[in-house]
């Protein structure tokens, strides 16, 4: 079952997150996205109880507030429940909230054989320049609704981005 996280899903989720990348990186970064009133959308995958999945989409600032972005990410699911659909499942549902919270564009670095699958594409990702933006085909973008660039945009991401570890 896909639905929003609640608050008492939040130890959950933190733990979660550290078994899913082998350290608290991430797990901070999204506490700190939800401190600072960033996130968009906050999904959990619950199966038998258990929270098994997680995934963010948190606010991005483009140059002159041209249309509203987001970062996906972090996303994790369970080391041993990997491979079973979860992320998959996650990301749809994910991505069709966005759109309908009206999120222009969605940023990702990730995978470059995982995120196409979704739309994402490193193509998609040229037209937006952040920091993420020189790490090649795992920067992506995914537009959820056309938009008009005549050069591309600029990507701030919030300041709980520049504390990772």
């Amino acid at each position: 079952m896909i639905r929003l996280e609640t608050e008492r899903d939040i130890e959950a989720v933190r733990q979660l997150n550290c078994r899913a990348f082998g350290h608290e990186t991430e797990a901070k970064l999204v506490d700190r996205l939800r401190e600072g009133g960033l996130v968009i959308v906050s999904l959990v995958a619950e199966q038998w109880g258990e929270i098994v999945g997680h995934i963010l989409f948190s606010r991005l600032e483009v140059a002159g507030d041209a249309f509203p972005a987001a970062s996906l990410g972090p996303m994790a699911v369970l080391p041993e429940r990997q491979r079973q659909g979860i992320g998959s499942a996650l990301i749809q549902e994910g991505l069709r909230r966005c759109r309908n919270t009206g999120i222009a564009v969605v940023l990702v670095v990730g995978h470059a054989g995982y995120y196409p699958r979704f739309g994402f594409s490193a193509a998609a990702g040229k037209r937006y320049r952040s920091p993420y933006s020189k790490l090649g085909d795992a920067w992506m973008a995914l537009e959820l609704a056309p938009l008009d660039l005549a050069a591309p945009a600029e990507v701030q991401y919030p300041e709980p981005w520049s504390q990772l570890d």
